[in-house]
């Protein structure tokens, strides 16, 4: 098994490349079910749940070929799947494999869409919490699906096809969110979905299904009107760049110091992450061709933040965070409202010395003068990159066990790092 060994302590210069979104790129490949033409999609990052997704989409019938494999590695291209579901040769979502790719549970609504029925499996539970799936099949049942639950599978029904409704949430779910969405894309009259999530990876399905034909309104609000398609046709869509990466690398150089542009990335997909980095000391400015980072000689502040949908501070970036406050000058505090069980983290960054105390839904953050490094195993995917930004903080080494969780969500995540001077590598076996 893989690890990633760290020699802490080095400053950073130069520029990161930011790759596709993972949060987008999943729901873009689910998408392709909506269609019997091609749908292209462009900027696809390599990451390992990209490449499982497509291969568990080719159980329904999904060909896909893949663009963009370079002989340099260090080459950043993001890769260009075409995906062509001609025929839709299976509508169950077996066991095994939405087990393995939780995403692929959100195959059940383009599947009722398309062909009137779906048997998907219940994913079951998850690291960071039970993410249940009651709001997809609220907005399903909303479309007019019949809804059974038989032996751990949702089996849904609608033989006449989905047709248009009012779908609202309790709450915002970026998960239900996509499944309303790419539904009612492909079904009889207007939906209106209230309460919707307004991540930008939404946005950007929105926009690649408006290509495909469909009509949308009220991208980037609470609020979406769709107005449904007989059938939809095939596309060309970029998928965003990843705001995600783009902040878990700002924290990294917010954390070590220096001075790094990032490729591609856009301040108006991270404005909250950036306030809070800029109230830590961290010097953030817009450049032609992304955002430059600089930290240089200044301690780190230390502030609190409370994760929230977007347009607030996202908990895909709690754990990176928490990683930077290790070393603030102070006590700050950090509330996750997300996730229950989303600071798995914590014991191991204790391990390199760090000072966290956790109340409930709250934990409290000591900066510490110095973190030491020490042998650490990831617990999730961003978890696992908390750990490699605090190893890049400490003193000494530190060796990562159990990275198959970063190839998860980030690509190339050590050559990335290590051209702009961390001594970091992976050590296979």
């Amino acid at each position: 098994m893989d690890r990633i060994k760290i020699i802490g302590g080095q400053r950073l210069s130069g520029t990161m490349p930011i790759s596709g979104a993972k949060n987008a790129a999943l729901p873009l490949l689910i998408a392709s079910l909506l269609t019997s033409d091609r749908l292209t999609l462009k900027n696809m990052p390599n990451l390992a749940d990209v490449a499982l997704l497509a291969r568990i989409l080719r159980n329904h019938g999904v060909d896909h070929l893949i663009e963009g494999k370079r002989a340099q590695p260090n080459v950043h291209v993001g890769e260009t799947y075409h995906l062509t579901a001609r025929d839709i040769v299976d509508t169950t979502a077996p066991y095994d494999m939405v087990s393995k790719m939780r995403a692929s549970f959100w195959v059940l609504a383009p599947l009722l869409a398309r062909c009137g029925e779906a048997k998907v499996s219940l994913p079951g539970g998850c690291a960071i919490g039970t993410r249940p799936v009651d709001l997809h099949l609220q907005a399903m049942k909303a479309l007019g699906a019949e809804i059974d639950i038989d032996a751990g599978y949702v089996v849904a029904k609608a033989p006449k096809g989905l047709r248009g409704n009012r779908i609202v949430f309790p709450k915002v779910s970026v998960g239900a969110t996509h499944a309303a969405l790419l539904g009612a894309s492909l079904c009889r009259g207007e939906t209106v979905i209230d309460n919707a999530a307004r991540e930008p990876e939404i946005g950007d399905v929105a926009h690649c299904l408006i290509k495909m034909g469909a009509l949308i309104e009220g991208i980037g609000t609470s609020t979406l009107r769709i107005q449904g398609r007989d059938r939809l046709e095939g596309a060309t869509h970029t998928v965003l760049p990843d705001r995600i990466e783009a902040g878990t690398f700002a924290m990294v150089v917010a954390a070590t110091g220096g001075d790094v542009v990032l490729e591609g990335a856009k301040r108006s997909l991270l404005d909250t992450a950036i306030d809070a980095l800029v109230q830590t000391g961290t010097e953030v400015t817009d450049t032609p061709t992304g955002l430059r980072i600089v930290r240089n000689g200044h301690h780190i502040e230390p502030i609190s933040v409370e994760t929230q949908p977007f347009p607030g501070f996202p908990t895909d970036l709690q754990a990176q965070f928490m990683a930077l406050m290790t070393r603030a000058k102070g006590t700050s505090v950090i509330r996750e409202t997300i996730f229950e069980n989303r600071f798995m983290h914590v014991q191991e960054l204790a391990r390199l010395g760090a000072d966290i105390h956790l109340h409930g839904d709250t934990a409290t953050i000591k900066g510490v003068r110095q973190l030491k490094g020490a042998p650490v195993m990831a617990t999730d995917l961003r978890a696992s990159v908390s750990l490699v930004i605090a190893g890049l903080m400490a003193e000494g080494e530190t060796m990562i066990n159990r990275v198959y969780h970063l190839d998860r969500g980030f690509e190339r995540l050590e050559e990335k790092l290590s051209a702009c001077g961390a001594q970091i590598e992976r050590i296979t076996g």
